[in-house]
């Protein structure tokens, strides 16, 4: 199965009026991803506010109450394309009491654009939005300098911001190669598709070149991993035989021979065919959500993973991990949950807070107790062993949610360690 180009997962971040909004809609219309009638629709509520420009924030800023505000409350995703790659972008609040939204937003994206205001540098927000990128483990960091055209397109202002953000970092032990600066102007499109001669200083690539020649580690998942979200048992008369294992596939590729292993159960087997849609193909790559026939008739059901044999994940009923809380109720040690990784289900109790963390990289251990919007280190007490990867290894099968039994609300997003 092979891709017509690289599917890049984009978070964007950045503290309210840093220009999240009026960067992606800039993006969209450079790359010719916007409708006509939407150009038009932005084109006359920039007049009618009184705008001798385009107010792109317009082109994603989708509810009424967030326009009115000139704020972005929800997560929104975007879809963009180049000839080179195939873009989704998670646009995540700005505000620190939507954390959740941008811990959930960034937990399925591969790279972090994080907007500083030149005129403001590094602020609280900007801290909080880096260690969240941190935290989830993006492969690369992007440290936008944005409204440049405001600071007279300031080296000095640039190198300012890029010398404070270095000394941020070098606090961490996030690899400093991973993180790359660009200064522009998303208002005037200036760094963004085009170089602006408004910056001759700055020699970098433009936004978009930055993004296209990303280069991914396509083995930064080890090995495959491919949950079985449905029995496929199409009972007709032509494919009366006929059962497939449908679900989608994560970490690296699987091909037809491949020797597997079903678990929890340990039984091993051969790949007999792949299937995507009508089509039979000799090969899977990760992220295909595809149909797998085995080769021999073994008991298989909705939650089980197959495996590479000789690639099993761990496996134990006590897991540590690191939980975003995203419900007003709090989170206490005693605190029995359902505990939902992909489509398998099992019951948790909550059997230690380690520690609150801190935006400034520090641990609180003296609460017992997570708040909304509060990252915690705990461990869960699972009611039977589960298979796992830890989420910098394997982010589909290292993460789950914590579900009140009660009311079903979603009280946790967790990432395991």
């Amino acid at each position: 199965m092979n891709k017509r180009n690289k599917l890049i997962r984009i978070a964007t971040a950045g503290s309210v009026d840093n220009g999240k909004s009026t960067l992606i809609g800039r993006l969209l219309y450079d790359t010719k991803s916007l409708a006509s009638d939407k150009i038009e629709a932005i084109r006359k509520q920039s007049a009618a506010r009184g705008y001798d420009y385009l107010d792109f924030s317009l082109a994603t800023d989708g509810l009424v109450a967030e326009r009115e505000q000139g704020i972005t409350i929800d997560v929104a995703h975007i879809y963009f394309a180049t000839p080179q790659s195939r873009y989704i972008i998670a646009d995540t609040p700005g505000h620190e009491e939507y954390t959740r939204n941008m811990v959930t937003g960034a937990s399925t994206s591969d790279v972090a654009l994080i907007l500083v205001d030149a005129r403001k540098g590094i602020t609280e927000q900007t801290i909080r939005h880096f260690y969240i990128s941190h935290l989830l483990r993006m492969q690369k960091i992007l440290i936008v300098v944005n409204k440049m055209d405001l600071v007279d397109y300031s080296q000095d202002v640039f190198d300012t911001i890029c010398y404070d953000f270095k000394s941020l970092l070098a606090k961490t032990d996030y690899d400093p190669f991973r993180v790359e600066y660009l200064p522009i102007s998303a208002l005037y499109g200036e760094n963004v598709i085009s170089s602006s001669l408004a910056m001759p200083w700055y020699e970098g690539s433009t936004m978009l070149s930055w993004l296209d020649n990303l280069q991914l580690e396509k083995d930064y998942y080890r090995s495959a991993r491919f949950q079985v979200q449905y029995v496929l048992r199409p009972k007709t008369h032509q494919f009366h035989d006929f059962r497939g294992l449908t679900g989608m596939l994560t970490g690296s590729n699987l091909r037809k021979g491949d020797k597997v292993t079903v678990l929890p159960g340990g039984k091993q087997t051969v790949i007999s065919s792949i299937h995507f849609h009508d089509q039979e193909y000799l090969e899977a790559e990760a992220g295909s959500s595809i149909t797998l026939v085995l080769e021999d008739d073994l008991d298989v059901s909705r939650g089980d993973m197959i495996v590479k044999s000789g690639q099993l994940p761990q496996e134990d009923n006590s897991l540590k991990a690191t939980l975003c809380q995203v419900n007003k109720s709090s989170l206490k040690v005693g605190d029995r949950y359902i505990l939902q990784a992909g489509v398998k289900r099992l019951l948790a109790k909550v059997e230690q807070v380690t520690g609150i963390h801190g935006m400034d990289f520090t641990m609180n251990n003296d609460k017992s107790d997570v708040g909304l919007n509060e990252i915690a280190d705990v461990v869960l007490r699972l009611n039977k062993p589960v298979q796992y990867d830890p989420y910098e290894i394997n982010a589909a099968h290292g993460s789950f949610i914590l579900i009140d039994e009660s009311n079903k609300n979603t009280v946790s997003v967790g990432f395991i360690r």
